[in-house]
C-alpha cells in the first residue's frame, strides 16, 4: 500500500515528529511504501484563486514544492496528516499544502483513506475539537474515509510525549494498516 504523510511542524524533533517516526516505523515494518513530505521545510506558496488549474487540465501557476507532493498524493492509498495544534487548528504549514489540493481536487476524490495524528500542550477535553471537526470536514468533502485519529493532548514537548503511550499508538496504527 502507498502511504503519503504530510507533516506540518517547524520543530524538527518535536512531539509530532516522534508521532511521524513511530507511524512510519510501523507502516514500513508492515511492508507499506511510505513517502514523507515535511511541509514546514518545503517551499509552498498559497493558492491565489486564479482557477488556471481548473481549465483544460492546466497545472497550478505556482512552481514550488507541491510539484514533489502532487504525484505522491495522486498515487496514495492513504494520506496521513500530522500536525501540532496551533490555536485550535492545524499548523499554517500543513494548511498551505491542503489548500493547494485544489489543483487536483477532482483527481483526489477517489476514496482515499486518511489518518490524523496531532499533538497539543493543552489537555482540556475540548482542546482538539476544532481541529478534529476541520479534519472530518476535509475528509467528507474529498469523499475520503477516516481510518484513525490519535490526539496527543498534554504533550507540549518531546519529553512530555515520550512519557506517554501516544508514540506506541502511532506505531501500532502504522503497523496495522
Amino acid at each position: 500500500m502507498k502511504i503519503t504523510i504530510i507533516t506540518g511542524s517547524p520543530r524538527k524533533n518535536g512531539t509530532t515528529s516522534l508521532l511521524a517516526e513511530e507511524f512510519i516505523r510501523g507502516a514500513k515494518e508492515a511492508g507499506h511504501d511510505v513517502f514523507l513530505f515535511d511541509a514546514a521545510f518545503e517551499k509552498i506558496a498559497p493558492c491565489v484563486a486564479c482557477d488556471r488549474c481548473q481549465v483544460n487540465g492546466a497545472k497550478c501557476v505556482q512552481n514550488d514544492s507541491m510539484e514533489k507532493l502532487n504525484p505522491e498524493l495522486l498515487a496514495a492509498d492513504f494520506i496521513v496528516f500530522i500536525t501540532p495544534l496551533y490555536y485550535f487548528g492545524m499548523s499554517a504549514q500543513l494548511k498551505l499544502a491542503i489548500d493547494r489540493f485544489y489543483a487536483n481536487s477532482s483527481k483526489l476524490e477517489t476514496g482515499k483513506k486518511t489518518i490524523l495524528l496531532a499533538a497539543a500542550h493543552d489537555d482540556e477535553n475540548w482542546t482538539m475539537q476544532a481541529l478534529v471537526e476541520n479534519y472530518k470536514t476535509i475528509v467528507r468533502y474529498m469523499k475520503w474515509e477516516d481510518k484513525g485519529i490519535i490526539l496527543a493532548t498534554g504533550c507540549g514537548s518531546r519529553s512530555d510525549i515520550e512519557k506517554t503511550n501516544y508514540p506506541a499508538q502511532a506505531y501500532q496504527l502504522g503497523k496495522t494498516l
